[in-house]
């Protein structure tokens, strides 16, 4: 799964490489939590990319009230085509979800017990970023409040994230945006093909402090190698 993902930018960065040309909501950030507000690429009118900030944690259109969304962080690359909660938001709700990094938890041997030591993920070049597939919805309550929510797609470890855990962010490359966010775009089987493990030659993973296991905090500390 993907539960903690890093973005601090810079903002020249986002801007150049996701093709923003408009102004946008943006705060550096070391340890992104579900049900925090996340930043989210995605096709505005014209289909000229707009990015927005986003609840993490998606609320499908039929669900009841806000709560689902703890449940729903990730959905699985092989399946989101298919599950109800996924399934209209994979058809007409594709975004990037701009990442500087993101945080795994692998277990580990220590004075006899077993304590899970938190590792750091990101692009082997620092003045990359990754591109997380996600999707988003547009919900609203029985009394008219509007929430946008979003979620990140997952798939299977690479050969970097086998040690550490079995699954990952789907991470795009910059060559497949312009598929992924058109939303004329009904190819399943293309966009399915899209959601495959990044090269693991592309990324470096080290361990982090564990005080990033906190969601309430929040330091540049946290992306360092301890």
């Amino acid at each position: 799964m993907c539960g903690r993902y890093a973005l601090y930018g810079p903002t020249s960065r986002i801007r150049e490489q996701f093709d923003l040309d408009h102004e946008f909501d943006f705060a550096p950030h070391y340890n992104i939590a579900p049900t925090t507000k996340a930043l989210v690429v995605h096709s505005g009118s014209q289909s000229v990319r707009v990015a927005s900030l986003y609840r993490w944690g998606l609320i499908p259109l039929w669900a009841k009230d806000t709560t689902i969304g703890a449940k729903l962080i990730n959905a699985r690359g092989e399946t989101v085509a298919e599950k109800p909660a996924f399934r209209s938001a994979f058809r007409r709700g594709r975004c990037l979800v701009p990442a500087n990094g993101f945080y795994e938890w692998k277990s580990v041997q220590e004075t006899g017990h077993a304590v899970k030591q938190p590792y750091y993920i990101r692009p082997r070049d620092e003045g990359e970023l990754f591109g997380f597939a996600g999707l988003t919805e547009r919900w609203v309550s029985p009394n008219g409040e509007e929430i946008h929510s979003c979620c990140i797609i997952t798939t299977a470890a690479n050969s970097l994230m086998m040690p550490i855990h079995d699954r990952m962010p789907a991470i795009l490359p910059a060559n497949d945006y312009d598929e992924w966010l058109d939303p004329a775009n009904t190819d399943t089987e293309t966009l399915r093909a899209m959601l495959r493990p990044a090269e693991g030659g592309d990324m470096i993973a080290y361990p982090v402090t564990r005080a990033v296991n906190s969601s309430r905090n929040d330091s540049s500390t946290f992306v360092e190698r301890v």
